[in-house]
């Protein structure tokens, strides 16, 4: 699968047309500093198009980008950490929470980040739960594959299995762009 093109398109709020505009969406969810925009750079191949950054939540809006004029990668906020006020941390985490339960909005797939040197945690584990009460279809993409030691990977991944419920995992590397064809296969593949 090759991304000709990916472009920003917004960033939201709350409600807007966007969400219901026909547009197949994939939401990528996880904690703050887990890697979702180098994630989302490393497989349309824009090394710039969603922002990273060192310090943890700088994402606070629902940001919409137009893949291959196909789809939509919806990257939300991370969750936990980061270096804001409770006051607005409560209103990214509600407007995760919105988009997740409220909005209606059904993702082709929700993708749960997780780091692989860190492991599913307690966060990662409420966020699953929640997305399946939701009715979300989930996966889990265990991002930064490329720290852990080659005998260490197997042992993570059912480890990571068990953990999620039973999810798909992907390993991933946006260093290495371990997993990009993988993933992106499977985002078209409808």
């Amino acid at each position: 699968m090759k991304i000709k093109t990916a472009e920003f398109v917004k960033g939201i709020i709350g409600t807007d047309k966007i969400l219901f505009d026909g547009i197949p969406q994939v939401a990528f969810i996880g904690r703050s500093n887990v890697g979702k925009s180098s994630a989302i750079n490393c497989l349309t191949g824009k090394k710039g198009l969603a922002r990273t950054s060192a310090s943890p939540g700088k994402t606070r809006e629902i940001n919409f980008f137009f893949i291959n004029n196909k789809i939509y990668f919806v990257d939300l906020p991370g969750y936990g950490f980061s270096k804001m006020s409770k006051e607005a941390s409560d209103k990214v985490n509600e407007n995760i929470e919105w988009y997740v339960r409220d909005s209606e909005v059904k993702p082709r797939y929700t993708v749960v980040i997780i780091d692989s040197k860190v492991g599913v945690t307690d966060s990662d584990k409420l966020a699953i739960e929640i997305l399946d009460e939701s009715g979300h279809n989930v996966i889990i993409v265990a991002n930064k594959i490329d720290k852990l030691k080659k005998n260490d990977i197997r042992k993570k991944m059912e480890e990571f299995y068990t953990e999620s419920g039973g999810k798909l995992i992907f390993m991933f590397s946006a260093k290495d762009r371990i997993g990009c064809d993988e993933l992106l296969k499977l985002f078209f593949s409808v």
